[in-house]
């Protein structure tokens, strides 16, 4: 497959087939009131990890073995931006952005999770809204991005019901302290990583294992926290403070691998394993999707599991959730090709239950992680599976982004990306779907997590060797700055020289 070495025309766009066909750019406008933004989260960025009264998170504890990180590093320093935030919003402004997404560390501000109140955490955040407000940049506050204050881990965390008791109280603080300037709020960012990643295969915080059983206790558990969190917003702040309360989900497109029925219905499962899974019960009819319903509890009866590993909204429970969010917020990265396997009985795991085997198109360009193909066509696909599937809710797209491994300036990969990402956002909402918003993951280089800093999703360079820890625009930053100031995609725009694919 040819790619022309300029951005004036080419993107690859999926088919059932599994053959890949060129698709032009389109040339238009975004709507007037379109909100253009930028995305990190606070263990990522934040450093500060011990500073003025903060608490442990699950994070600072989980990262003292240093084998559980790719280069052995922390976020204990990352961008420190608890000392820096005036960069990050410098940064910001001259991106030309309407939002920033940024999340509040939860031990920040309550140290035990629950109880006593850390001032100066509660003051930091302060400061930055002002910042941000002052630069005519409106926060888009996300209230847990993976972080959880290490003292509620040693409660059991996600496991443990009362979390969504816990979660509430946070929840409260952050509308009564900081709502009269947040107009957004993000309850929970990615339920699914937390769950199986965190609770099921354990390669994220805290590290517990349990892919079939934990896993989904663990997402029962952080759905009703969320749905807890929304509730209190829209019954006692969201009268006084006119903002909006939702949740993020990640969902990646699943391509059927060939044209045969086993394939197409394998795709739409892991679609609903993935997305349905939080999405249905919330923006849904307030349940499981049938299909997971249906395969986990008769894999759970099959291997001696009584009642079903996947756990039953109560009546009451259905009512608190069912509804609970004014929008929905999208991460996208990437794709997949999708066929239908059946898996060994014996295994019990999340994974497995969903009968399916994944690869990739071997065409698709690669990134710095080995997980993110560039699949820009299931961007335009997975917005309007959302649309058709979950009654047609606003959508904020609160993460997309490109890794790379060298942080180069000249980052023109992750122009292409962003380019044709971005691109099929606006085909979306030219087929009727309502994207009202995006968010560019990241702002800035950062604690990638496991990858530690071996990962680069950043728009802006952070020169990590120096105390400064200066922040510099990537070709990308300006190319996103570029599109922002023009609200679309025109003809003449510099991208239209960037070479790409190598």
């Amino acid at each position: 497959m040819a790619i022309k070495l300029t951005c004036l025309l080419l993107v690859v766009v999926g088919t059932v087939t599994g053959i890949y066909v060129d698709e032009p750019l389109l040339y238009d406008t975004f709507p007037t009131d379109f909100m253009w933004a930028a995305a990190t989260s606070a263990h990522q960025i934040e450093g500060g990890w011990d500073a003025d009264g903060k608490g442990l998170n699950i994070w600072d504890v989980y990262t003292t073995n240093a084998s559980v990180v790719l280069d052995g590093s922390t976020g204990q320093t990352a961008c420190n931006s608890y000392y820096f935030y005036e960069k990050d919003v410098d940064a910001l402004k001259s991106l030309g952005v309407s939002h920033y997404r940024f999340s509040i560390s939860w031990a920040r501000v309550l140290p035990n999770g629950i109880g006593q109140v850390n001032q100066p955490g509660v003051d930091y955040y302060k400061r930055l809204i002002a910042a941000l407000k002052a630069a005519n940049i409106e926060p888009m506050v996300t209230l847990y991005h993976w972080d959880l204050p290490q003292s509620l881990e040693d409660m059991g965390g996600w496991l443990n019901s009362s979390i969504a008791d816990w979660f509430e109280e946070y929840a409260r603080l952050c509308y009564t302290e900081f709502g009269n300037d947040v107009k957004i709020w993000i309850t929970i960012n990615e339920p699914w990583v937390v769950a199986y990643q965190g609770y099921g295969s354990g390669i994220n915080a805290p590290g517990r294992y349990g892919p079939g059983t934990f896993t989904y206790q663990a997402g029962h558990n952080l759905i009703l926290a969320h749905a807890r969190a929304y509730r209190l917003y829209e019954s006692e702040f969201k009268p006084t403070q006119q903002g909006k309360a939702g949740i993020t989900l990640n969902i990646n497109w699943y391509d059927p691998k060939d044209d045969q029925v086993s394939s197409q219905e394998a795709a739409e499962r892991a679609m609903q394993f993935l997305g349905g899974w939080f999405a249905n019960p919330i923006f849904g009819n307030g349940e499981y999707p049938a299909v997971m319903r249906q395969k986990v509890d008769e894999k759970s009866a099959a291997q001696g599991y009584n009642p079903s590993r996947l756990p039953v909204f109560t009546a009451e429970q259905k009512l608190l959730v069912q509804g609970s969010s004014d929008f929905f917020g999208l991460n996208y990265y990437t794709g997949s090709l999708t066929i239908n396997k059946i898996q060994d009985i014996s295994i019990v795991d999340y994974s497995a239950d969903q009968d399916i085997e994944t690869s990739y198109d071997p065409s698709w360009y690669g990134s710095g992680s080995s997980w993110l193909k560039i699949t820009p066509f299931g961007m335009r696909n997975t917005l309007k599976w959302i649309r058709d599937r979950f009654n047609d809710p606003d959508i904020i797209i609160t993460e997309n982004g490109f890794s790379d491994n060298a942080g180069n300036l000249d980052d023109l990969m992750r122009v292409y990306y962003y380019k044709h990402n971005i691109n099929n956002v606006l085909k979306a909402i030219k087929d009727g779907v309502k994207v009202i918003g995006y968010a560019a993951w990241s702002l800035m280089d950062n604690f990638e997590w496991g990858s530690g800093y071996t990962q680069k999703f950043g728009i802006f360079n952070v020169d990590f060797a120096t105390a400064d820890l200066n922040r510099t625009a990537k070709a990308s930053g300006r190319y996103y700055a570029q599109l922002i100031r023009d609200n679309g995609f025109t003809a003449d725009q510099p991208c239209n020289n960037y070479p790409i694919g190598y």
